[in-house]
């Protein structure tokens, strides 16, 4: 069962290099009060209209949560408030470098007040962390290999944000990405699933970008129909273990054919809003 927040009273250590090492402590939070209030890309525009059922939500969240800890991650949960619709996407309001978490600056006013959630649970639990306050950062666009950073340009992440997390990491190579602004988040389009691979949708990038990624990876197109079904937005846990969306087969059949477990987790009823396993995943520490 999910770790109860209110009795753990201290993480000890947070650690995270990449976004493949093996998972062993992450941050989620439950739909609880999910739902479609302003539409902020074609995912959810296309299921406005139905919105969110927030039993299958959180029966399907549920779900993916007993799947992580049977793989031996310890999952602790935000506490949901009905403020916040979106608040299940965790991964967009900080992310975890080195030993350091930074909370992000939210770059919309339907996520905005999220941030000061996630404070609020590190100061109870004495866990230090770097606000990147001041300008819209969000760490959807935040994407760590080693000692590379890949931070997206986008309607979320600002160029103004971009400059305040070089200035916080000038001991990394932080390498901007401008994507197409209706993707939201870069993790929606690329997300690196080892030292030599990444899952890219390369219509939502810059020729000269693409150019970039392909001498550091081995590029793995996702089609346009997978994207919508965020096919890029995987969780890898280590040791060549990846959640994955039932319903993206092409994506499923590349990871396995290069070797990869793909645990196929059904989150149908959470995308819509327009994330999948990334965006509902916080890592606090990876080895």
């Amino acid at each position: 069962m999910t770790i109860n927040l209110e009795t753990t009273k201290y993480i000890t250590k947070h650690t995270c290099t990449s976004e493949y090492g093996d998972l062993k402590k992450v941050i989620v939070c439950s739909p609880t009060h999910m739902s479609i209030s302003e539409v902020i890309n074609e995912t959810q525009k296309h299921y406005v209209n139905d919105n969110i059922d927030e039993t299958i939500a959180l029966k399907q969240h549920r779900n993916f949560v007993n799947a992580m800890l049977a793989n031996g991650i310890e999952v602790y949960s935000l506490p949901p408030s009905e403020q916040y619709p979106e608040q299940v996407f965790t991964r967009d309001i900080g992310f975890t470098l080195g030993e350091t978490i930074f909370v992000s600056h939210m770059g919309s006013t339907i996520r905005s007040g999220e941030e000061n959630v996630l404070k609020s649970w590190l100061d109870e639990r004495n866990s230090s962390y770097k606000p990147l306050s001041g300008n819209s950062v969000e760490g959807g666009d935040v994407i760590i290999d080693r000692d590379t950073v890949y931070v997206g340009i986008s309607g979320r992440t600002s160029p103004e944000g971009l400059n305040h997390i070089k200035k916080a990491l000038q001991d990394h190579q932080v390498v901007p990405i401008p994507i197409e602004k209706s993707y939201l988040h870069l993790d929606c389009v690329f997300n690196v699933i080892s030292p030599t691979e990444a899952l890219i949708f390369s219509p939502a990038l810059r020729k000269a970008e693409i150019d970039l990624l392909s001498q550091r990876y081995e590029l793995i197109e996702v089609s346009k129909e997978e994207q919508f079904t965020m096919g890029t937005n995987v969780l890898s846990i280590g040791n060549k273990k990846i959640f994955s969306l039932p319903c993206n087969t092409n994506v499923n059949k590349h990871l396995r054919k290069r070797g990869y477990e793909v645990i196929e987790v059904d989150i149908s009823e959470i995308i819509k809003s327009g994330g999948s396993f990334r965006c509902c995943t916080l890592p606090l520490l990876r080895k």
